[in-house]
């Protein structure tokens, strides 16, 4: 169900389970859904895959949802925004007061005024974390301490 090629890992701390049995699986870096997943969320993880090699930029994204670098709550927006559930970008603030909100059962935002990264059918898609830095899926967990949990409504 969600995982890598080195057998699988949990989904962050306090992240809710897909409602699917397919949800979301990494392999070489590269995110995967099932074509039974939500529209939003194939197109999330679609949006999600085509920043894979960016480039981490503060301020990226911010002014355009099109940029050569992203910044953390600028991936989450153009992630949002790619699967039709944003019109602007929006910092990290901002994020903090999107949606509805908790987790959600397919996408969740965790927002901070210093930080934004988001959950997408278990794999968590964030600037921070190990190996390379930037907008990346990344398969292991992170703290959700002082994050406030957004959704998309029905999502």
């Amino acid at each position: 169900m969600i995982g890598d090629t080195s057998g699988g890992t949990a989904p962050p701390a306090g992240a809710p389970a897909p409602t699917t049995v397919a949800a979301v699986t990494l392999t070489a870096g590269v995110a995967r859904t099932s074509a039974t997943a939500p529209r939003a969320v194939q197109l999330a993880v679609r949006a999600g895959n085509r920043l894979k090699h960016k480039a981490y930029r503060y301020g990226g994204g911010h002014k355009s949802f099109k940029d050569a670098a992203y910044d953390c709550s600028g991936t989450v927006s153009y992630v949002l925004h790619a699967a039709k559930l944003l019109a602007s970008p929006l910092d990290s603030s901002g994020l903090m007061t999107w949606g509805a909100p908790g987790p959600g059962s397919w996408i969740t935002v965790y927002a901070n005024a210093s930080h934004a990264f988001m959950v997408v059918g278990g794999l968590r898609l964030d600037t921070s974390g190990p190996g390379p830095s930037g907008p990346r899926w990344r398969a292991l967990p992170r703290s959700l301490d002082g994050f406030t949990a957004r959704h998309p409504l029905g999502l």
